[in-house]
């Protein structure tokens, strides 16, 4: 049996995944149902991607640690994608045990080699990509993949040596013309990376703790790209002493990563080159599917309107969800979502054209033959052309699901079914029944409709499996094989109907979801707070303002109270290697005594002021209330004169 491994990619575990994100798993989940439909082994491995400053912060803003948090987030992710009935074989987390030791070999097979080489990063940096920028690298000085603020960033860093491969990834690129596709994607990636010459990849950091160490060198954690990536490899036991499991020797090379847009560059760019590295084959394809995008602005969790794949379930179900991702994604273009659309197209294609089809024939055959399904075999020319697009309907879905062009796949098989509608509009099985000689004749028409139900709901299985089940219980019988969708007339004769159909899709009222959805959305916008008293309302600021602003960690090492000034006291703060005079109003709320030894953050950048006769050199931070005052300190102890951003 031939081998068939798709991927995703696996989510970010910084929150729930929208629509936009489930539509991945889904279209991978069809590629995966349909392969296994045609005989291929199939492997299906999705995930999470757990590990990264911006879950660190995160966690840190949630009050939990960063495996709590990413445990709760992951597990959201699992159950959407279980909501929708993906038939995955393996949910890989990057916190998995056998994952983290193989990328600490990696990493360390990578170093022995000279891939991987010490240096320091002085760049760029947007925390939300958590990717290195350099200047004419920025859009309008802003992430160029996000499009959100970067800052500088400055530290010591290891990096992988991605000029080496150029040249060899160029050769791949020009031998194998499919390894990407769309091919516009292979464009961007040959003009905008390879040919202006590739940088060497930053592949550790130190700046946060949450992440694989660096088991040689370890203040550093493995950063993103070489973690998350290579799972592709771990999930099914790949080893980097070459002892690999069964699973990696059976499955890999993938057959396709289905990935984001988005990410195109690391899977086309980085993760080859990875693979070159370790003598490992690369995958046969990469699929970069567009976006789906909200209609009518962008989607927002600040006012609400961001929409949630269990959200559309609970309005339309599972199968009309799958449906409409599918159906509405364009191969290459970026799809539209909105729920009037969503509304229009379950009641102008699964009500209207799939459900009243499956509807009307079953009535029919129950009111005139008590549900039992004949082939009279009395033929008119009408019925060659059913046939004719019912018999090839097959090899044009999977010719355009091999090509990932999914919605002209669906396409294709609602065509078979309009042709049926349109065929008992041709036949009509009503006026049939008027006449006792037309009987058999009447048989046979509702036998070749129920035939081209069932090859087309064994087609449409893949994209909406539920559904599909529902029809084949309907009719009695059970998914038609693959390499027997080009026979027409299969279906047993005798076979019986059911007695009572349950409606597929109900058409729906457009004013009543829209009603419905805008008191959802209302009822979750963010509820105004009272500001405490104490708070100035100020402009904003841009990050380059901020960026202005000194903040290092002291340490005080003297403090007094200063004469004639009771609010007033006097600090000798060390700060790196020289030690500063700062004088600050808190003596209601500290004494001397206490706050010796203490560690605090200090504007290092501010004018000096002088207060009472002292120069004050710096501030330091204080939360406070009307009543209260704290002094702003590192939640654990850190050299004095780290930096604070």
């Amino acid at each position: 049996m031939e081998k068939y491994y798709i991927t995703t990619a696996i989510a970010y575990t910084s929150g729930k995944p929208h629509i936009g994100n489930t539509y991945e798993v889904v279209l991978a989940d069809l590629l995966a149902r349909f392969k296994r439909a045609q005989g291929y082994d199939v492997r299906f491995q999705t995930g999470t991607d757990e590990h990264g400053e911006k879950i660190e912060l995160k966690a840190q803003s949630a009050g939990k640690t960063p495996k709590q948090f990413v445990d709760e987030v992951a597990d959201g992710i699992k159950n959407i994608w279980d909501l929708m009935n993906t038939s995955y074989d393996k949910f890989m987390r990057t916190t998995d045990e056998y994952h983290e030791a193989q990328i600490k070999k990696l990493f360390k097979k990578f170093y022995d080699q000279g891939d991987i080489y010490k240096g320091s990063y002085h760049g760029w940096y947007c925390t939300p990509c958590e990717s290195f920028w350099t200047e004419s690298q920025l859009v309008d000085g802003k992430c160029p993949d996000c499009g959100r603020e970067v800052h500088v960033a400055e530290e010591e860093a290891y990096f992988f040596k991605m000029s080496k491969y150029a040249d060899k990834l160029m050769e791949y690129y020009n031998t194998h013309p499919d390894f990407i596709v769309p091919v516009s994607r292979k464009n961007e990636m040959v003009n905008n990376f390879l040919k202006p010459g590739l940088q060497d990849l930053c592949v550790s950091r130190t700046s946060f703790t949450w992440g694989i160490p660096v088991e040689f060198d370890p203040k550093h954690v493995v950063y993103v790209w070489l973690d998350a990536l290579s799972n592709y490899i771990t999930g099914i036991n790949y080893d980097s002493d070459g002892n690999h499991g069964e699973d990696y020797k059976k499955y890999w090379p993938a057959d396709v990563h289905v990935i984001g847009k988005d990410i195109v560059r690391f899977h086309a760019i980085y993760w080859p080159i990875f693979l070159m590295a370790m003598g490992e084959p690369l995958p046969k394809q990469i699929y970069g599917h567009p976006w789906l995008l909200q209609d009518g602005g962008k989607m927002s969790k600040s006012t609400g309107n961001v929409i949630y794949a269990d959200d559309l379930v609970s309005f339309y179900g599972v199968d009309a969800v799958r449906y409409f991702l599918l159906s509405q994604m364009p191969y290459d273009n970026d799809g539209i979502i909105n729920w009037d659309i969503v509304t229009e197209t379950i009641n102008g294609e699964l009500a209207n054209v799939y459900g009243n089809l499956v509807s009307r024939t079953i009535a029919m055959s129950n009111k005139y033959f008590g549900g039992v399904l004949e082939d009279k075999g009395v033929a008119e020319p009408v019925d060659d052309e059913l046939k004719a697009v019912v018999t090839g309907a097959y090899k044009k879905v999977a010719d355009k699901i091999d090509a990932y062009k999914v919605a002209d796949a669906l396409g294709e098989i609602f065509t078979l079914f309009r042709r049926a509608n349109k065929y008992i509009d041709e036949t009509m099985p009503w006026a049939l029944a008027k006449d006792e000689t037309k009987k058999d004749r009447l048989a046979t028409v509702l036998y070749n409709l129920s035939e081209a139900i069932v090859i087309g709901t064994t087609l449409l299985e893949s994209f909406m499996p539920e559904t599909a089940e529902k029809v084949y219980k309907e009719f009695n019988t059970t998914a038609r094989a693959f390499d027997k969708l080009d026979k027409f007339g299969l279906l047993a004769n005798g076979t019986k109907v059911t007695d009572a159909p349950e409606i597929l899709f109900k058409r729906l009222d457009a004013k009543e979801i829209a009603d419905k959805v805008n008191a959802m959305y209302e009822a979750r916008k963010p509820k105004e707070t009272k500001k405490p008293e104490n708070v100035v309302e100020i402009s904003e600021i841009g990050i380059e303002d901020f960026m202005k602003v000194q903040l290092r960690v002291g340490e005080i090492v003297e403090a007094e109270k200063v004469k004639k000034a009771n609010k007033l006291l006097k600090f000798s703060v060390k700060v790196g290697d020289e030690i500063r005079t700062i004088v600050s109003g808190i003596a209601k709320y500290y004494t001397p005594e206490e706050i010796v030894g203490k560690q605090v953050v200090v504007v290092s950048n501010l004018k000096p002021a002088k207060l009472c006769g002292i120069e004050s050199q710096g501030m330091l931070l204080c939360a406070c209330t009307d009543d209260e005052l704290t002094l702003v300190t590192p939640e654990k102890k850190m050299p004095a004169g780290a930096t604070v951003r």
